[in-house]
This record gives C-alpha cells, sequence and structure tokens, in this order.
C-alpha cells in the first residue's frame, strides 16, 4: 500500500476516534493490568461486571494473595478460562510483590515476565500507564489492518511490527484504540457495516467483503 493511502486512512481513523480509551474500567495500574489479563477471549463488557464485582476488595497484591487459588476461581468463574487466569493472577501479584514492591514494570520486557502477561497485555498496561508507545494486537486490531491493507502478517507480532513500520510512533498507542472500535463498531468479523464506513472509498477489502 502507498504511504499516500495509508496516510488518508489513518487521518479518518484518527478523525473518527481521536479521544477514544479503552472501555475496560480501572482506577489503578494494578487494576488495569488485572482487567487485561482477564479480557484474553472474555468480552470487556463481562470483564468490567467481573471487576466492579472483585475490586472493592481485590485491588491491590497484598488483597489478592490473601485468597487460595480455589477462592480467586469462584471470584472469576463467570470469565473465559478462569482456572487459568485466577493462577496467572496470583502469580502475577505473588511476583509483583516480592520483586517489584507492588508496582508494575515500566517496561515492556520486564513487565512480560509476570505471569499471565504476553505482549498484547504488556503493550496495552505499557502504552497506557506508562505512555510507552506499543501497539498491541488484539482481534480487532488483527481483523481491521489486515482487511485496511496495512499489515498482511499472519501472526499478531508479525502484524504488530508491520503497523510499526506504517504508524507514526508517536501515534502507536492512539492508534490501537482507533483500530479497536472500528472494528468493535463498523468493521465487525462477521457483518462489517462497509456503506457506513468513513474509510469505503480508501479500503482494499470493501467491495470483497460485499
Amino acid at each position: 500500500m502507498k504511504k499516500e493511502q495509508t496516510a488518508k486512512i489513518l487521518k479518518a481513523l484518527e478523525t473518527e476516534y481521536k479521544g477514544t480509551k479503552t472501555a475496560l474500567n480501572y482506577h489503578s495500574p494494578f487494576e488495569l493490568l488485572v482487567a487485561v489479563i482477564l479480557s484474553a477471549q472474555c468480552t470487556d463488557e463481562r470483564v468490567n461486571l467481573i471487576t466492579a464485582r472483585i475490586f472493592p476488595r481485590l485491588n491491590t497484591p497484598t488483597k489478592m494473595l490473601k485468597l487460595t487459588l480455589p477462592q480467586l476461581e469462584k471470584e472469576i468463574h463467570d470469565c473465559g478460562l478462569y482456572h487459568a487466569k485466577a493462577k496467572n493472577l496470583l502469580g502475577m501479584a505473588k511476583m509483583l510483590h516480592e520483586e517489584f514492591n507492588d508496582v508494575i514494570p515500566n517496561d515492556i520486557e520486564t513487565m512480560m515476565q509476570l505471569p499471565g502477561v504476553g505482549r498484547k497485555t504488556a503493550n496495552v498496561v505499557a502504552s497506557i500507564i506508562y505512555n510507552i508507545p506499543a501497539i498491541a494486537v488484539d482481534t480487532h486490531v488483527f481483523r481491521v489492518s489486515h482487511r485496511l491493507g496495512l499489515a498482511k502478517g499472519d501472526t499478531p507480532e508479525k502484524t504488530e511490527m508491520e503497523l510499526q513500520k506504517v504508524i507514526p510512533k508517536k501515534k502507536w498507542g492512539e492508534a490501537h484504540h482507533w483500530l479497536i472500535w472500528h472494528g468493535r463498531l463498523v468493521c465487525k468479523a462477521r457483518k462489517p457495516e462497509c456503506e457506513n464506513c468513513v474509510l469505503k472509498k480508501f479500503c482494499p477489502s470493501c467491495e470483497d467483503i460485499k
């Protein structure tokens, strides 16, 4: 895709979604990290219901570590993959408490040492909490960036590297949200609303999707 075409797509996305932020509810870095871990293969709406229930009591590593694994599983039982997530949350809280004085590391590679924290999760948290330029590739970002021709990579990691090349670094964190919200509201997986899309005259997939 030509740079001119890419620039037009990014400008249209920025105009439409400028100022958008994560749909996850949180009041502290730890709460955001917990919410993002819970969001794997789970809707943000569901995660927000769960965190609204647990955060008043479990919003620090110390508080979370007072629970046993079965107790935490019960707390998040209505979240997909809750067995694995409960184990990772306790492991993450333990490492944060013992090795980082309850403070989330401020670089992506170190953050990825925490149980349950992959590259996508680390990118999201680093971008939002520490304003570190990062592009987190979830299912929405992957789908939309490929439909728009911004990336072709067959994995989130390859897609991330391709997006880093075509999106100005200072816009990485913002563009992540533009792509997510466009995927949620317009460029949906099953029935994309091409007729209502601000990008229809730029999108190489528009006619194919119809």
